[in-house]
């Protein structure tokens, strides 16, 4: 297991990484409706 100096680091991350799918998730859910709307006219 890593030390205990890693843990800073690892949540760091891991909270840059949730803050980032935050935005990504509906980004690309707007995306594919747009795609979906006009494929489908």
């Amino acid at each position: 297991m890593g030390s205990a100096n890693d843990m800073k680091a690892h949540s760091s991350t891991y909270s840059s990484f949730i803050s980032m799918l935050k935005w990504v998730i509906p980004t690309l859910a707007l995306i594919t409706l747009l795609v979906v709307v006009l494929i489908s006219d």
